[in-house]
């Protein structure tokens, strides 16, 4: 498995974490990651995904329920939801990962600690998503 992909299961479990407990982030990242030696760059990057896409998540929230018909966020299972927060934070804010590499690492996850159904329900959503990504980079200026 590769370091980003790793490091994207790391960051789902912190946002996990913070989601069903009262936990701040900064310890739910270091709770997740206390157990196995992983390189600094897995850290590094799980901790951005994790923190930002958390810093982020009333915008991102709102983003995924504009393309989840008859969906509150909270009637999500907690992992699609923290997939798709993670996912979508990705489309939207990581310019330099292809998109169908963020999508494609979200629905192997979601297969891997989901059901069959979360990946084709998370595949779904962030096709959608993936529009927001052209949008916001298309108004940003250029520097």
């Amino acid at each position: 498995m590769g370091a980003r992909r790793k490091a994207r299961e790391y960051a789902l479990q912190a946002l996990y974490l913070v989601d069903i407990t009262p936990l701040p982030m900064d310890l739910a990242i270091r709770g997740v990651m206390k157990a196995d030696e992983i390189e600094e760059k897995t850290k590094e990057f799980a901790t951005i995904l994790a923190t930002e896409a958390h810093a982020h998540r009333e915008e991102i929230d709102a983003t995924i329920v504009k393309y989840t018909k008859n969906w509150e966020m909270s009637r999500m299972a907690v992992l699609d939801r923290n997939l798709l927060r993670l996912g979508a934070y990705e489309l939207i804010h990581q310019l330099d990962t292809p998109v169908s590499v963020i999508i494609n690492e979200a629905v192997e996850i979601a297969k891997d600690f989901s059901t069959e159904d979360s990946g084709k329900f998370v595949n779904g959503i962030l096709d959608q998503i993936k529009r927001e990504r052209k949008e916001k980079h298309e108004e940003e200026p250029v520097k």
